[in-house]
């Protein structure tokens, strides 16, 4: 009897190849999420900030942003200082460009003479240009509503 030739199978061989589509999905995933979050990084300091109407950013060429808490403490790149520190800081910021812009960001909890005070640092060091930093007004909840109402016969 002749049974023939029996071949064995060799089976599935080990993949040499990595699949990098995975890999790139989960790092695009990744940048999108950084990209996301970075701006909300930006200042650790919790504010309520008033809110108006005409408040758009500026093209200043350069600035220096002071923020000022509820209780009134003055902070200078996220660190506190007291009001004779700052002056010293903002000096040093003007004599590197007299056009520097100080951008003041304010709790609306703050007492307005708490305010002028800083700002008088900020003239005593030399720098004259002065912003307030505000929130965006929301706009009247029913103004679409009323639009809509003209708009229809």
């Amino acid at each position: 009897m002749s049974f023939g030739r029996l071949d064995r199978s060799l089976g599935a061989q080990p993949m040499s190849d990595i699949n990098m589509t995975p890999l790139i999905d989960v790092m695009l995933v990744l940048v999108v999420i950084f990209i996301i979050t970075a701006p909300l990084l930006a200042s650790s300091i919790k504010l309520d900030l008033p809110t108006t109407d005409a408040a758009t950013a500026g093209d200043a060429p350069t600035s220096v942003t002071v923020v000022m808490d509820a209780a009134g403490q003055i902070y200078l790149k996220d660190q506190a200082l007291p009001l004779d520190d700052l002056v010293r800081q903002l000096a040093l910021s003007a004599q590197a460009n007299p056009q520097t812009e100080v951008l003041l960001r304010a709790d609306k909890a703050v007492p307005y003479g708490r305010i002028v005070e800083v700002m008088g640092a900020a003239h005593k060091a030399g720098l004259n240009r002065i912003g307030f930093v505000a929130d965006m007004a929301a706009p009247p909840p029913d103004a679409p509503a009323a639009k809509a109402a003209a708009v229809k016969p």
